[in-house]
């Protein structure tokens, strides 16, 4: 294959759309960044406009985009009824069995189901471009590995040997550890990522092999994770540079496959996969009712959106657990929906 031909063929959804959910979502979130810092975003509370925009919209939104893979494809529902059944209900009755020991038992634990989501998710898309391009070697692969799990668990180690005025979900929801474990770590997280990139550039040169899609993922991982916890201590750079590049890929990926899926299903799923409006449209509507809920009844803020507060303290033992049982099916599913089987005839 020639190379213009194998840097052609070597994007998921198409060198635009690539370019566009990976590489574009990284510069928003650093553009983003550079506003902050010139209005002083970065030392104050995230402004109400970056919460709706990058937590409502795009984080909240992305869970329930779940759906169209799973709960509004009729025939992708059936065939793993229980599967998808059983991962709410039980999610829920564990829920509220660790919330009974405390709420802080709860939001720990679901706290480091989701790092451990997010992480996973950037080891997703490099093992995506991996397959596209046929890469099997088996070195290149824990070069690969290494680096993009680095990129993402060494600033989350700096996270909990540190003092940081973010949290993930509430205050204390990560364990603190011994500051040896960043300083052992941050060496081998340097060398991962110059072993990376140092092949990356090595192969093009002597045999002119280029997957310039799963190159921006591990950049733009690293550059966002680094520069959200590690170099700023600050809410607003963490929100910006964290949701976007997660999110919008992952709207892309669910969009492409309901395209895919569209002529074989429902009437139903069929208006709601339209066009990119209508489906983002859809996912906005769930997020906005989700966190109505939230706001009103749990966190009791922004009324100025959701409306006055609702007493439901007496039930947040049970309200708090169903609530996030739409982040936590999102979370176990997704270890599930993209084995090699799912995605082979999609990317």
């Amino acid at each position: 294959m020639r190379e213009t031909d194998q840097v052609k063929e070597s994007w998921l959804f198409s060198r635009e759309v690539d370019l566009s959910v990976f590489l574009g979502s990284a510069v928003v979130s650093l553009v983003l960044l550079a506003i902050g810092w010139q209005f002083g975003f970065l030392n104050s509370d995230t402004p109400d406009w970056t919460w709706i925009s990058a937590i409502l919209l795009i984080d909240v939104a992305h869970v329930w985009s779940t759906s169209f893979r799973v709960y509004f494809d009729k025939e992708e529902f059936k065939s793993r009824l229980w599967l998808y059944v059983l991962v709410p209900v039980f999610g829920y009755l564990v829920g509220v069995a660790l919330y009974s020991e405390g709420a802080l038992v709860f939001w720990r634990c679901l706290a480091y189901l989701a790092v451990f989501h997010f992480v996973r998710q950037q080891y997703g898309w490099v093992a995506l471009y991996r397959r596209k391009l046929n890469e099997t070697d088996r070195l290149s692969w824990w070069i690969d590995s290494a680096a993009v799990y680095l990129a993402t668990i060494y600033p989350l180690a700096f996270w909990m040997t540190n003092e940081r005025s973010f949290n993930w979900f509430v205050e204390n929801d990560f364990y603190k550890f011994p500051a040896i474990a960043e300083k052992i770590l941050f060496p081998i997280y340097c060398a991962a990522l110059v072993l990376y990139f140092g092949k990356s550039i090595c192969l093009y040169f002597a045999k002119g092999f280029l997957n310039p899609g799963k190159d921006i993922v591990v950049l733009t991982t690293a550059v966002c994770w680094y520069v959200g916890i590690v170099a700023i201590n600050s809410d607003y750079a963490f929100t910006v540079t964290n949701v976007i590049i997660h999110g919008v890929p992952y709207f892309a990926l669910i969009y492409f496959y309901a395209r895919s899926r569209r002529e074989n299903t429902g009437r139903v799923y069929r208006t709601l996969s339209h066009n990119m409006f209508i489906f983002l449209a859809t996912l906005w509507f769930f997020a906005y009712a989700e966190e109505l809920i939230w706001h009103r009844g749990i966190w009791h803020e922004r009324n100025w959106i959701f409306g006055g507060n609702w007493d439901l303290e007496n039930w947040k033992m049970y309200l708090v657990p169903l609530l996030a049982v739409p982040q936590l099916t999102h979370y176990v599913l997704d270890g599930f929906i993209w084995k090699r089987r799912s995605t082979e005839k999609l990317i």
